[in-house]
């Protein structure tokens, strides 16, 4: 009977942590304000860029599913061209210290350059609250903030759940298909979708 009380409590307890970590904010919903460290060491704040669009993408360099982006090129012709129409592209790692993905300030601009990256922040989450507050659940996660602060996607990258690059072509985009909606003013369609990848190493 006692093992069977301590088996329900701990069941209970991992359902507790797995809403909370599966307990995005909603879309079309003010997305959650947040305050981080970067890779050089400045503070960055989610609201200082309201007026922009802003893209969240959740990352893990150990991760095959991100490399599949990165070393196609891929994310990173994301990022300039969405830096050349004045989008902040915040790469974020949650990984927690001495988990898969986790790395220091040197070590991620490292990484930036030699994958020839351009985010306009990488930012550390190492204690989960941030992704934990998002929801964020694989690397990659991707999110789009509108100018005026609201969630406007959350989810995939894109519509082939697989860590090969050469699925990249055959699928559709959601992060691309989510700016030409907004730069038509149209809702988008669709706003939300299952992410997949690495489990997030909160």
């Amino acid at each position: 009977m006692k093992q069977k009380l301590i088996f329900k409590a701990l069941f209970i307890s991992a359902l507790i942590w797995a809403s909370g970590v599966q307990a995005a904010t909603k879309v079309d919903e003010a997305a959650p304000d947040f305050t981080l460290i970067d890779s050089n060491g400045e503070s960055v704040t989610l609201s200082a860029f309201k007026g922009k669009h802003v893209v969240l993408e959740w990352t893990n360099d150990g991760c095959p599913y991100v490399g599949k982006f990165y070393n196609s090129g891929t994310m990173q012709e994301m990022q300039a061209a969405y830096a050349a129409e004045d989008t902040v592209w915040l790469t974020i790692i949650s990984s927690a210290p001495g988990k898969q993905g986790h790395v220091n300030g040197e070590e991620a601009n490292e990484l930036t350059a030699s994958r020839d990256a351009s985010p306009s922040h990488v930012l550390f989450d190492g204690d989960g609250k941030v992704g934990k507050m998002y929801g964020a659940q694989t690397t990659p996660h991707m999110y789009i903030i509108d100018p005026d602060g609201v969630l406007r996607y959350n989810g995939a990258i894109d519509s082939i759940r697989s860590a090969d690059p050469a699925d990249i072509a055959k699928a559709t985009n959601y992060v691309d298909a989510g700016f030409t909606a907004l730069g038509a003013d149209q809702e988008l369609d669709p706003k939300t979708t299952r992410p997949y990848g690495c489990s997030v190493k909160y």
